[in-house]
């Protein structure tokens, strides 16, 4: 959910659940926010540019695109205030053990074939124009998961949901709540490689073997429960294997979208979007269609985690950080083309989220007993708030299959049981 791939909203399912901001109790604040014209480049020029006027900006939408972005909006509500159930659901403690099945508990069958029809299929439906997804939509779903309007309808309406706005980032860094979490839980982290989980059987009850390498040497525990935070598909690096299970867990066919983000210190070239001189360039963010001959996805001018009440963003003209998006690494001409001279660059290149293609498949939450699967929501929709409802999910799930609570497990019609329970 990365509005322009920029903003975050961190952990709204545990804010939702228990009425307070986790950040806040951790001692965390909400990072202050730099303003920044964006602008969406065509290949040849830039095709909608962002102003500081309000009323100037719709009206240039408007213009270009008719109510396409109205409707776009009213498509994005709807999808986001169904969504928003399951906060409700997960308050009065209800799990689900497959994401068909959490998915049918807030959008039923609609958000079912979401997973099964592309974002383009969708908006054309509810009357947004073939341009717009062309030049908009195209463009902010590549800057959030480097993929088309082809992609899952679900995927998407989740990444188009940051454009409502309200989403924030955290003072120092958002890995500062993984951090903080830990610490605050006490847990005990070992730094380890999971290589293999076994399957025994003690009185009746399910005991996982979790065998591990640390400093070369192999190392197992027994546990009660075991959640899997890691994607599982066939070719995956996590290479987990799972042994003593019956039948054997079907392998997930699946694949995920390479990014590269490089951070380049250097000195912007303008002209490559048609500002000749520098100082006029008046943009912070600039996303990109799938032109044939674009071979980025989104450039930032990045700001520090850290933001003092003096920071400005650097001239035009000034050397600066950028961040690129891009599928592939920049060759040196593709570097050349983008920026007048630069210092340095720096490159990182991850799985990111998944291929989410117009027929993605639903994996289980719960692989056995008490074996469970945080990632299977990923596969349909990725953002740090998804991963805050599937983590809650196999929390209450694991709680409510120890204690035998199965009428809280898979349960239909829950907006009109909890009005009843109410």
């Amino acid at each position: 959910m990365a509005g322009a791939a920029v903003l975050l909203v961190t952990l709204v399912a545990s804010a939702a659940a228990s009425r307070d901001t986790p950040p806040r109790k951790i001692g965390l604040k909400q990072r202050r926010e730099v303003a920044g014209k964006s602008a969406i480049f065509g290949g040849e020029q830039l095709i909608l540019e962002e102003t500081d006027w309000y009323l100037l900006n719709l009206f240039r939408v408007w213009w270009h695109y008719g109510i396409s972005f109205l409707r776009l909006q009213m498509w994005v509500e709807e999808v986001m205030e169904k969504f928003m159930r399951i906060y409700k659901y997960q308050a009065h403690g209800y799990a689900f053990s497959g994401v068909e099945e959490l998915l049918y508990s807030v959008g039923e069958y609609t958000f079912i074939n979401m997973t099964q029809r592309s974002v383009a299929e969708c908006l054309l439906e509810v009357g947004v124009t073939q341009r717009f997804i062309d030049e908009v939509i195209t463009a902010l779903l590549r800057a959030s998961y480097g993929q088309s309007a082809t992609m899952a309808a679900f995927a998407g309406a989740m990444s188009l949901a940051g454009i409502q706005g309200n989403l924030w980032a955290v003072e120092g860094g958002n890995k500062l709540v993984c951090s903080g979490l830990l610490k605050l839980t006490k847990a005990n982290v070992i730094h380890a490689r999971v290589t293999s989980v076994a399957l025994h059987n003690t009185e009746g009850r399910a005991l996982y073997q979790v065998w591990y390498e640390k400093e070369d040497k192999m190392h197992s525990d027994f546990y009660d429960i075991v959640v899997i935070a890691t994607p599982l598909y066939v070719g995956s690096d996590s290479n987990i294997t799972f042994d003593g299970f019956q039948p054997p867990f079907e392998e997930f066919v699946g694949s995920f979208q390479s990014t590269v983000t490089s951070l380049v210190h250097g000195y912007l070239n303008s002209s490559y979007f048609g500002f000749p001189d520098p100082k006029l360039f008046p943009f912070a963010s600039i996303l990109s269609t799938d032109a044939p001959n674009l071979f980025f996805c989104a450039l930032d001018n990045m700001c520090p985690v850290n933001i003092s009440a003096t920071f400005r963003r650097k001239q035009p003209q000034e050397a600066a950080i950028w961040r690129v998006l891009s599928p592939q690494p920049l060759e040196r001409p593709q570097l050349k083309s983008l920026f007048r001279s630069y210092y340095s660059v720096q490159t990182a290149q991850w799985q990111a989220y998944p291929q989410y293609g117009s027929r993605m498949a639903t994996p289980l939450f719960a692989l056995h007993d008490q074996l469970f699967y945080l990632n299977a929501l990923e596969w349909v929709a990725s953002s740090v708030e998804i991963s805050a409802v599937a983590a809650k999910n196999v929390a209450l799930l694991a709680y409510n299959r120890w204690y035998q609570d199965l009428d809280k497990i898979d349960q239909k019609d829950l907006i009109h049981k909890i009005k009843t329970e109410l």
